[in-house]
C-alpha cells in the first residue's frame, strides 16, 4: 500500500514538472512570436523613412525614424538614420544627439566607427574642437584604416590649438533636459497613431522589401565645414594638448538614462496609421 502511494506521488510530482515545462515552453513561443512582430515593424518603419529621405521628405522621414525608435530604443540604425536626416537639414545639435545615442549603443565596429566619425563632424560644425578630437579618436579605435577620418583628427587638433578652450563650459547640466526634450518629441509623434493599430497586419508580405536599404552605409558630410578654414593656411603638425582620454562620459550617460527613460513610455503606442507632414526640401546636397 505504501508502496502504490509513493508511486502515485511520483505521477503528480512529474505531472506538475511536465506541465510547468509545458507553461514556459508557451511563453518562450509568444515571445518569439512578439518579438518577430516588433522586428517587423522596426524594419518597415526604417524602410518608410529611407523611401522618404530618398523623396526629399524630412518630415515623415522624421516620424517613421521616430516610430522605429520608440518600438526598439536599443536598435541603433533608425538614430543613426535620423541623425543623418537631422545632418542633411543642417540641425546639427538634433544630428548630434542621435549620433551620440547611436555612438553609444552600437554593438558593432564599423556602426560605431560611422556614427563616432559623424557625430565629430557635428562637434567641428559647432566649434568644439576638442569634443570633436575625442570623437574621431573614438572612430579610429573602431577602424584604424580610415583615412578620412584621420585628417578630420589633424583638423581638430589644429583648430583646437588655434581656439583653446575657455574654461568650463556648463552644457552637461544642461544635456539631460535636451535628450528628455528630444524624446518627449518622440513621444507626441507617436500619440496621434493611438486607437488605429489593426490595420497595420495588412503589409506582412512586404516583409522582405527593402531589408537591404535600412542602413544609411554613406558616411554623411565626411568633412567638416571648419575645412575650408585650414586650407588657407600653411599645413603644420599640430602640438599635442592634454585632452581627456574618453568622449563626456557625463554625457553618454545622460543620453542612455534620458533614452531608457522616455521611449519605452511610448512602446505601446505605435502599430498606427502613418503621419502625413508637408514635404521640406533638403537644404543641402548630398
Amino acid at each position: 500500500m505504501k508502496q502504490k502511494s509513493n508511486y502515485i506521488f511520483l505521477l503528480k510530482k512529474f505531472g506538475a514538472c511536465f506541465l510547468l515545462l509545458f507553461y514556459l515552453g508557451a511563453i518562450t513561443a509568444q515571445e518569439k512570436k512578439e518579438n518577430k512582430k516588433e522586428l517587423k515593424e522596426v524594419q518597415g518603419f526604417l524602410s518608410q523613412g529611407n523611401e522618404e529621405i530618398a523623396e526629399d521628405n524630412f518630415v515623415e522621414a522624421e516620424v517613421n525614424y521616430r516610430k522605429a525608435i520608440a518600438i526598439n530604443p536599443s536598435e541603433e540604425i533608425g538614430k543613426y538614420n535620423l541623425g543623418n536626416a537631422y545632418y542633411n537639414e543642417a540641425k546639427n545639435e538634433e544630428a548630434m544627439r542621435r549620433y551620440a545615442q547611436a555612438a553609444v549603443i552600437a554593438k558593432s565596429k564599423p556602426d560605431k566607427h560611422k556614427a563616432f566619425h559623424n557625430l565629430g563632424n557635428t562637434f567641428m560644425n559647432a566649434k568644439k574642437y576638442q569634443e570633436a578630437v575625442e570623437a574621431y579618436k573614438d572612430a579610429l579605435r573602431n577602424n584604424t584604416t580610415d583615412e578620412e577620418t584621420r585628417y578630420n583628427l589633424a583638423l581638430a587638433k589644429e583648430m583646437l590649438e588655434k581656439n583653446p578652450p575657455q574654461g568650463g563650459d556648463g552644457e552637461d547640466e544642461n544635456e539631460e533636459t535636451k535628450d528628455k526634450e528630444d524624446e518627449q518629441k518622440d513621444n507626441n509623434e507617436n500619440k496621434d497613431d493611438e486607437g488605429k493599430n489593426k490595420e497595420s497586419d495588412e503589409g506582412e508580405n512586404k516583409e522582405d522589401e527593402s531589408e537591404g536599404d535600412e542602413k544609411d552605409e554613406q558616411k554623411e558630410g565626411d568633412k567638416p565645414k571648419d575645412e575650408k578654414e585650414g586650407k588657407n593656411e600653411e599645413k603644420k603638425e599640430p602640438k599635442q594638448q592634454p585632452v581627456p582620454g574618453k568622449l563626456s562620459p557625463q554625457q553618454i550617460k545622460n543620453l542612455l538614462d534620458a533614452m531608457n527613460n522616455e521611449e519605452k513610455k511610448v512602446q505601446d503606442k505605435i502599430n498606427a496609421q502613418k503621419q502625413k507632414g508637408a514635404k521640406v526640401k533638403s537644404n543641402k546636397d548630398w
